[in-house]
């Protein structure tokens, strides 16, 4: 069994303790010890003194559920310390689609090559060809929509609801870590309390999480947020808030009352929320998201596919038109939305609640640059440099409190018998490098990433064949 001896690491163990100096023992797939000036044998030893040994990070919100069949390298999520994605975010999964047309917004994870009727199936995939980082899966409501019903422009009937919750029932038997839900988008906007609190009971009886994408993080976010709470608390199920936001001008400074919120629903139920560090959000092209005062990158344009990285209103008087009216003519596509405040974006970030997530979509011409930036940011922009929060507090947020929220035995800390997914970094010099011109840009300082105890990333390069896993509940 290989073994690898790291000598005169800082370490940062994932649960928010303060860094401390040790040796650490790797043995196999597996932490093996931990302690000062340790007198083991292994088959390689590291000098690693002035960096930072954390564990591997793992990025709760993705929308990597073809792209780790597609592209197992990963290098977007590697090269940031990343060793673990949850996939099936925002409603939007690969399981259970059987639809040759799925249709928007399940083209966010362009899934034209894929079929998966259950989770086993996606799992057997990624074993067949394994990718660089772990994998555990969400179960999207519009994808079980997509499956059961004729018109998502409804409420499910009850037997249509009774169709999803054995289909998502069967999904948690064989692992998924949870449900979740994109009420934002027009194709779940329909369902209905008891759509939804029927699903969310499936998911309460096997001890899993119910995430969403709320109705509406705009004028309505409250009522949006209280909705998601007591859907979760009816299903006696864990909640988490899909990237934490409050969108648009009117709604710039509210974070104050949505973070004193969720406080308060904390009292009562399982609580917990992710967000990006990026004042700019994205998703599809949408009309209603055209108000002619925020600033609108298109990334993505099948119609014009030559428009990417240019500003609509540019596209717009181009075109002699309005915004809304050029907002059409690209149309399918995607953007980034500049609609958030960077106060809203710091006070969300330093929450104890929150967790870190990129929300990146892979599949974007030109995306957004937390794809390949958001971990380097939070750890060098906003830990080191703004000092918004200690260096363990940042490595708490993309591992420990990630683990413990999702379930994820044995991951996201360093101690005795944990999996040796581990990041070794130079907080000093750590710094996110893509930017909205050019988003696919590696950081700097990830000196090197171990996942289930073999080298993934060194030195700015991936390291043989995959070795991530499908994690199961």
């Amino acid at each position: 069994m290989k073994t690898l001896l790291l000598r005169n690491t800082q370490l940062v163990d994932g649960t928010g303790a303060p860094a401390r100096q040790a040796d650490v023992w790797v043995r196999g797939d597996r932490i093996a010890a931990i302690g000062d000036h340790l007198t083991v044998a292994a088959d390689e030893v590291l000098d690693v003194a002035g960096l930072t040994v954390a564990p591997g990070f793992i990025d709760v919100h993705t929308h990597d559920d073809a792209m780790v069949l597609r592209d197992p390298g990963m290098l977007a999520k590697l090269s940031q310390g990343v060793t673990t994605v949850i996939t099936g975010n925002c409603g939007l999964s690969l399981v259970p689609l059987v639809s040759d047309d799925p249709g928007s917004p399940l083209d966010l994870l362009h899934t034209s090559e894929f079929r998966f009727a259950h989770l086993n199936d996606y799992a057997q995939a990624l074993a067949q060809k394994p990718p660089a980082v772990n994998v555990g899966a969400l179960i999207g409501h519009t994808t079980l929509r997509a499956t059961v019903m004729q018109d998502l422009m409804q409420p499910a009937t009850p037997d249509e609801t009774d169709a999803m919750a054995a289909l998502l029932d069967g999904a948690l038997r064989q692992g998924a870590l949870g449900l979740s839900s994109g009420l934002f988008y027009q194709q779940a906007y329909a369902a209905d309390t008891t759509e939804m609190q029927a699903l969310v009971r499936v998911v309460g009886s096997h001890g899993a999480v119910y995430v969403t994408h709320i109705r509406s993080e705009m004028d309505d976010i409250l009522n949006a947020m209280q909705e998601a709470a007591d859907t979760a608390q009816a299903g006696s199920a864990s909640w988490i808030m899909s990237h934490h936001k409050c969108a648009g001008p009117r709604n710039w400074g509210r974070t104050i009352e949505t973070l004193a919120l969720l406080e308060r629903l904390s009292q009562r139920q399982s609580v917990g929320t992710d967000v990006y560090p990026y004042s700019a959000g994205s998703t599809l092209l949408r009309e209603d998201l055209v108000d002619g005062i925020i600033d609108i990158l298109i990334t993505r344009s099948d119609t014009h596919p030559e428009m990417a990285g240019r500003y609509l209103a540019d596209i717009a008087e181009a075109w002699g038109t309005d915004q809304l009216q050029a907002c059409r003519r690209l149309m399918p596509g995607g953007a980034c939305y500049f609609q958030m405040r960077e106060d809203d974006v710091r006070r969300v970030l330093a929450h104890p609640m929150s967790m870190i997530g990129s929300d990146g979509l892979p599949h974007d011409e030109r995306p957004h640059p937390r794809l390949w930036g958001t971990f380097a940011r939070v750890l060098g922009h906003y830990s080191r440099d703004e000092k918004l929060f200690s260096l363990p507090v940042a490595i708490h947020k993309m591992s420990g409190l990630s683990a413990q929220r999702f379930g994820l035995h044995d991951r996201g800390v360093l101690r005795e018998g944990a999996f040796a997914d581990l990041v070794l970094l130079d907080s000093e010099c750590i710094e996110d490098k893509a930017t909205y011109e050019n988003p696919r840009q590696m950081c700097e300082g990830i000196e090197r990433v171990m996942v289930n105890g073999e080298w993934a990333f060194a030195h700015g390069h991936a390291q043989g064949p995959g070795t991530g896993r499908f994690l199961r509940r």
